[in-house]
């Protein structure tokens, strides 16, 4: 049993008289412990299939099993959980609160998440700063953004996404808003993760350079995968 299976995935949206169809047809398995890069120019459908595969949306039409589980037809609260036990986010534009210490950012699924929420404060806040440790901020926990340069930020969102120990890694664009030596080091640190921890990393870029990082990748153009 793969982690991640999709059969005939499609996505149509309405937008007026309009019918825009942004997946036709899309099948794939991703294995526990890899990592892949889902590829396409603008408008090829990878944004939409991230979203799907990530339960922040369901298909119109076909099947999605994650870790076994069929997800394709979940409401939204059922998606919740599902994301909150098996997925961690990294977005290109770090997503933090700007007047929170960096510690406190990790905390934050932690609080909202079911098993979280039964986890004491004090505990909550030790790992945090131990998910901050593994991405080499020991020292910068009390920080705020704004003490930190854009590559210390994208650490911290990639600490806040292990928190609840997920098994799959979503990494959006995860070095689009770096510099190449910022975006070489957050690459470096989801090497190491996906290497030591077995993470499952499913990453979108459209940069070559980037996809060739991952082990495979997924080529999207007009809503389907190319051979």
């Amino acid at each position: 049993m793969s982690l991640i299976e999709t059969e005939n995935l499609t996505k149509v949206y309405h937008m007026g008289t309009v019918e825009v169809q942004a997946l036709r047809g899309v099948s794939f398995n991703i294995e526990e412990g890899e990592w892949v890069a889902i590829m396409g120019p603008s408008g090829s459908g990878k944004s939409t299939l991230m979203h799907i595969i990530s339960c922040l949306d369901t298909p119109t039409t076909g099947s999605y099993h994650l870790n076994g589980v069929d997800v394709s037809q979940m409401n939204d609260n059922e998606l919740a959980v599902i994301r909150g036990r098996e997925i961690g986010f990294v977005f290109q534009s770090f997503n933090l609160l700007q007047r929170t210490p960096a510690y406190k950012q990790v905390m934050l699924p932690l609080q909202y998440s079911r098993n979280g929420s039964r986890v004491e404060p004090a505990e909550r806040k030790r790992r945090a700063i131990e998910a901050l440790e593994k991405v080499g901020l020991g020292e910068r926990v009390f920080h705020r953004p704004s003490e930190l340069s854009g590559g210390q930020q994208q650490r911290v969102a990639i600490a806040r996404a292990l928190i609840n120990q997920p098994r799959i890694l979503m990494a959006d664009e995860p070095t689009g808003n770096l510099d190449s030596q910022s975006g070489r080091e957050i690459l470096d640190i989801l090497h190491r993760l996906h290497e030591e921890q077995g993470l499952t990393v499913v990453m979108v870029t459209h940069d070559e350079a980037i996809g060739r990082e991952a082990r495979r990748v997924i080529r999207l153009k007009d809503g389907k995968i190319q051979a």
